[in-house]
């Protein structure tokens, strides 16, 4: 028997409010996947798997109907849960491509050596991602770019990048 734990799952999206009074869901989406939405497909809430009825999409919000879920009363229930997946419903990545779950926790470490800390967010840019790296020498912004990031691995959770000249000293964060 495989034993499920919360690590398991990956937040696809939250379920913000009720929308009307017959039990919809307004969920604001966070996954790159907006087709995990669609009618007939499996999501997890609370863990617990459940088939999406019918799904609209409004002002860059998805409206969902659950089985099961047909008053406003019962929607408000789930107010602020997460709406999860397994696993084995993740999307094959091309290589180099990495989801944020992946790269969250991962220890930095410069070409040089040098430990600059573990990536704790990662902030969303048009041009690129910035991983947020926390570590003993304060916050560092690091872009996410071929010029800096040199190798992530995985399996040792290591992520080492070539800091351009004034890098560091250019994006890290102060307090205040």
């Amino acid at each position: 028997m495989v034993e499920t734990s919360e690590m398991e799952f990956i937040t696809i999206g939250e379920i913000v409010a009720p929308q009307g009074t017959k039990g919809k869901l307004k969920v604001k989406v966070l996954t790159d996947f907006p087709h995990r939405f669609a009618a007939n497909s499996t999501i997890y809430v609370n863990h617990q798997p459940t088939t999406i009825e019918t799904s609209t999409w409004y002002k860059g919000m998805v409206i969902i109907k659950l089985p099961a879920i047909d008053s406003l009363q019962d929607a408000e229930r789930l107010r602020g849960e997460m709406i999860e997946i397994h696993p084995s419903q993740l999307q094959p990545l091309q290589e180099g491509q990495y989801y944020i779950f992946q790269l969250i926790g991962l220890e930095v470490w410069t070409t040089a050596g040098e430990l600059l800390g573990n990536i704790k967010e990662i902030i969303t840019a048009k041009s690129n991602d910035n991983y947020v790296v926390s570590g003993d020498k304060g916050e560092f912004l690091i872009p996410a770019i071929e010029d800096v990031v040199k190798s992530v691995d995985l399996e040792t959770k290591r992520m080492v990048i070539e800091p351009l000249e004034g890098l560091l000293e250019l994006n890290k964060k102060t307090g205040g």
